[in-house]
Formats: structure tokens, C-alpha cells, sequence
């Protein structure tokens, strides 16, 4: 008994062997940035051509401040909103959030929430107000406020700041790898491995070239082992790009697998909203690895393809499905 009682106070091994980030530690109290007075002082270098581009764009500038944080010179400016438009990476547009924007707009009869906006080409990019913006054209604004940063860098860059907004995880992979075509299309130079501050993470790159050719993809089932195996490539951006399809072509055959057996398993009776979580989680042998370097994508995708084609649904039972759970799923996943 005493054994017995030993083995049972042993204390249990954590799930995860992923360390944990050190905790950040609180900035002393006004330690950093700058004092109201700095913000308003007109004793910096401003953007006289940019003010100058917006007034002949048919705008007008409002003010011009340095940012609190790290003096950065601002334009609050107002922008004919027929010349304003979304980068060509971000989230794709939700109708219904327009329509629910723009009802509240005109009930409060108000526009309070200024655009962030770089000015591209005589054009106004806006890497975060899309919703704001087409809300305003619905309801026949004629323009729009917007605080005008002079660094065109920046718009590859804001998206970090959005963290705080509910992207899922189909949105922000498909806002990843626009950034990324849109890089090359700007012939920006560099590795991939180079952007890894503006991509967050390599499985993004690699789920959002999925999306791209299978907007109803289920990445959920697959980010967990696919952020395990998938890294930032050390070759010029638009190679790495190369690697990318390549590795969502592979990824979306081993889901036509799941996808098979999934099928299966319902044709026996078997339902589930989390059928293709629990498939893939079956197939990723990646839960049983011990410390050590990971397998290469490739590796890993085709033991688990091999896997998926061998899969006995005989063998599965219910209770087994049932003990699956897991956590909500994507509201855009089709679970086929």
C-alpha cells in the first residue's frame, strides 16, 4: 500500500514542453516617451512634402503631432475617401459587420475612430479601418479622418498592433501570406526568415497558402503539429513563397485523406462536430515524441498521409470520440 500511495503523490509530468515566456516586467511610471507639451511641440523636422501630397490630393491637414511613444511624427488629416482604400493583405471584408458599423454610425451621427493611413502611389492605404471605411461609404460619406504616418513601412507593420481585434485563425493566416506576396510584389529584398517580426509565425504562411486554395480549409485540425514542424525559411521572399505552396499542396492532400476517413466514420454512424480533430489528432505521432529536434515538414505530413490511408474506422468507437471534446471551433470550418 505504501508503494501504491508513493506512486500516486508523485507529481505529474507537464503536458507541455514548451517553456514558457519570461513574464514581462512592468516600465517604471512616466518613465518612457514623451510629455504632452513634447507631443504638441512643433520643434521636429515634419513631413512638409507629405502635408503638401495631401492638399493637392484634395485633403486637408488637420494637425501635425509626434506620437507619446516614440516621437514619430503624426498627420491628422482629412482625406477624400473616394482616394482611401485597404492594403491588399488584411482580413477579408465581413458585410455584416459594415452594415451593424454603419447603422450605429448614423444612429450616433458621428465618425470618432480616425483610420491609421500611409499614402501609396497617390492612393491612401489603410491597414486597419477597412470596416470603418466601407461602413462611411455606405452611408455616402464624402470623407474620412485618418492619422497619416509617413513611413509606407508601416503598413506592412500596424498589424501587430491588432492583437487586441478577434482575428481567427483563417484571417490572420490569409492577412500573412498577402503580406508576404505583397512584399515580393513591392520587390522588397530579404529572406523570409528576415520578415519573422511582421509574419508572427511560419505555420501562418503555410495555412494561409492553403486558404488560398481551399477557402473552406479546416486549419484548426492541423495548426497544432503544423506550428510544431514549420519554420521561418532562410531563402529570398520569393522563393520561400515557392516552399509555402508546396508545402499547402501537401498539407491539402493529407486533408482529402481526413477527409476520406472522416466520411467513413459517418457512413458507420458516427457523429461529431470534432470528427476531422479527432482523425488528425490519431494520425499526428508528433504527441509521442520525446525531447528533441522535430522532422521536417515534408516528414512529418507524409507519415501522417501513409497513416490516413491505412486508417481502420472499425476500430474506432464511440466513447472514443466522445472523450475528444475540444475546444471551439472556427466559425468558417466545414468539418466534411
Amino acid at each position: 500500500m505504501a508503494a501504491k500511495s508513493a506512486r500516486k503523490s508523485a507529481p505529474a509530468k507537464s503536458k507541455s514542453a514548451t517553456p514558457r515566456k519570461p513574464r514581462r516586467k512592468k516600465a517604471e511610471p512616466k518613465s518612457r516617451g514623451l510629455s504632452a507639451a513634447e507631443v504638441a511641440s512643433e520643434a521636429v523636422a515634419f513631413p512638409d512634402t507629405l502635408l503638401q501630397a495631401v492638399r493637392e490630393d484634395g485633403g486637408q491637414v488637420l494637425s501635425v503631432y509626434r506620437d507619446p511613444l516614440g516621437g514619430h511624427p503624426v498627420v491628422f488629416a482629412v482625406l477624400p475617401i473616394d482616394k482611401v482604400e485597404p492594403t491588399p493583405y488584411q482580413r477579408d471584408l465581413s458585410e455584416p459587420h459594415v452594415k451593424r458599423l454603419a447603422t450605429a454610425m448614423e444612429r450616433l451621427d458621428r465618425f470618432l475612430d480616425p483610420v491609421i493611413a500611409v499614402r501609396m502611389n497617390g492612393r491612401y492605404w489603410t491597414p486597419n479601418g477597412n470596416h470603418r471605411l466601407n461602413a462611411s461609404k455606405l452611408l455616402g460619406a464624402k470623407s474620412i479622418v485618418a492619422l497619416l504616418l509617413p513611413d509606407e513601412d508601416v503598413a506592412y507593420q500596424i498589424l501587430a498592433l491588432n492583437t487586441e481585434k478577434a482575428h481567427n485563425l483563417k484571417e490572420r493566416s490569409l492577412e500573412v501570406i498577402r503580406m508576404a506576396r505583397g512584399l515580393v510584389g513591392a520587390n522588397r529584398q530579404g529572406k523570409e526568415s528576415a520578415f519573422s517580426h511582421l509574419f508572427e509565425e511560419p505555420s501562418f504562411l503555410t495555412l494561409g497558402a492553403a486558404y488560398e486554395k481551399r477557402p473552406r480549409f479546416s486549419a484548426g485540425a492541423y495548426h497544432p503539429f503544423v506550428k510544431v514542424v514549420d519554420g521561418f525559411q532562410d531563402v529570398p521572399l520569393a522563393q520561400a513563397l515557392a516552399v509555402r505552396d508546396a508545402q499547402a499542396e501537401q498539407l491539402l492532400e493529407l486533408d482529402d485523406a481526413v477527409v476520406a476517413v472522416v466520411n467513413a466514420l459517418k457512413e458507420r454512424g458516427l457523429q461529431s462536430p470534432y470528427l476531422k480533430n479527432f482523425v488528425v489528432a490519431r494520425l499526428n505521432f508528433l504527441r509521442f515524441r520525446k525531447d528533441g529536434p522535430p522532422p521536417t515538414f515534408e516528414t512529418t505530413v507524409r507519415r501522417m498521409l501513409t497513416s490516413a490511408l491505412r486508417f481502420n474506422v472499425d476500430k474506432v468507437r464511440r466513447e472514443d470520440i466522445g472523450r475528444m471534446g475540444g475546444g471551439p471551433m472556427e466559425p468558417d470550418e466545414e468539418q466534411a
